[in-house]
């Protein structure tokens, strides 16, 4: 039996760093389709870039990957001329990797809680409830974070057992409302406006959103761990949209 395509793509994002040119093979580039908007499509393959890519002396570190159907994505900290944090998302079909969408974001904190923006459980569990968890977190980011009823937080979050990685907040649910919370003038800072995607294994779930960050139109990823019915831990990476005349290719940052 040949590779799961988690570890497939485990080794596809590590040859960044080795120059592997075999785990490349994964990658049907006749037909990928690349979303990162500031990448050129077919420019060059994918081999000659990430042996290139290897030459500089990058850091490549795969926090966490799983596996969702024809899907995968990982949670991924490189080191290139500066220190990211990212989530991976690619499309199987016929065994190979087909699409690509990723959300990268410069790594900060800690946060006031202590907490890196990749620390933490790093393997899925009760895989059983795989699509109970993927239903009850899109629930909480179109009834909360999108639909704006702040109220309904503790339906969803344990609120004695919250761990927050976004390097911003201070953690806990109390940090996390005042976040989503309009200010002022009516404003929300951090403005979900359209969920994507929502992609799971077991007790972990991603969602792909799209919204504003102070006034900026941007991508939202967010990845939530689950636990006895409630939310228990959550990383994410913010990045902003680049306008429609800069990007490289046209397929779209969604």
């Amino acid at each position: 039996m040949g590779a799961s395509k988690k570890n497939q793509i485990r080794a596809l994002l590590k040859s960044i760093e080795t120059g592997d040119t075999e785990a490349v093979a994964v990658v049907d580039e006749a037909r990928y389709i690349q979303h990162n908007p500031q990448t050129h499509e077919g420019s060059e393959g994918l081999a000659v870039l990430f042996k290139r890519l290897s030459e500089t002396n990058p850091r490549v570190n795969i926090v966490r990957a799983f596996e969702d159907g024809d899907y995968v994505f990982a949670h991924t900290e490189y080191d290139f001329s500066r220190r990211n944090i990212g989530f991976e998302v690619f499309r199987f079909e016929d065994g190979r990797a087909v699409e690509h969408w990723d959300n990268i974001q410069p790594r900060l904190g800690p946060n006031p809680a202590g907490h890196s923006m990749v620390d933490g459980p790093t393997e899925a569990c009760d895989h059983g409830l795989t699509e109970a968890n993927r239903a009850f977190v899109r629930s909480f980011v179109e009834t909360v974070l999108i639909g704006e009823q702040l109220e309904r937080l503790g339906d969803f979050l344990d609120e004695n057992n919250f761990t927050d990685h976004n390097p911003g907040l201070a953690g806990g649910v109390s940090a996390l409302l005042s976040a989503l919370e309009a200010g002022d003038a009516g404003n929300r800072r951090i403005d979900y406006q359209k969920l994507h995607r929502v992609l799971a294994e077991g007790n972990f779930v991603l969602t792909v959103s799209e919204g504003r960050n102070e006034g900026i139109h941007c991508a939202y990823y967010d990845l939530f761990r689950i636990a006895d019915g409630k939310l228990v831990e959550h990383w994410d990476t913010t990045e902003k949209i680049a306008p429609r005349s800069e990007w490289k290719n046209d397929n779209g940052k969604f």
